[in-house]
């Protein structure tokens, strides 16, 4: 087994936990914040791939848009309150 195919497992397990956890997770905060980190995992998969182009998109929209307008859209919906 070589390096390559231990790290690619690696990113693949964190990939899976971070959205069970994004699912399992009670405050919506913490449940955008996973989405984020499987973004970020999600970028590290593309590096594996040899995928740079694909890898910069994830990180611009999947690991750091996405959750802005998240955590915006969940601010403006609440009134900045956490129920």
């Amino acid at each position: 087994m070589n390096s390559i195919f231990i790290l690619n497992t690696l990113v693949m397990i964190g990939i899976i936990v971070a959205a069970i956890l994004a699912v399992v997770f009670d405050k919506l905060l913490s449940s955008i914040i996973a989405l984020g980190v499987v973004g970020s995992f999600m970028v590290l998969e593309f590096i594996l791939l040899h995928a740079p182009d694909v890898a910069m998109a994830e990180a611009v929209i999947g690991a750091v848009l996405s959750p802005i307008i998240f955590i915006i859209a969940l601010k403006k919906v609440k009134g900045g309150r956490e129920e």
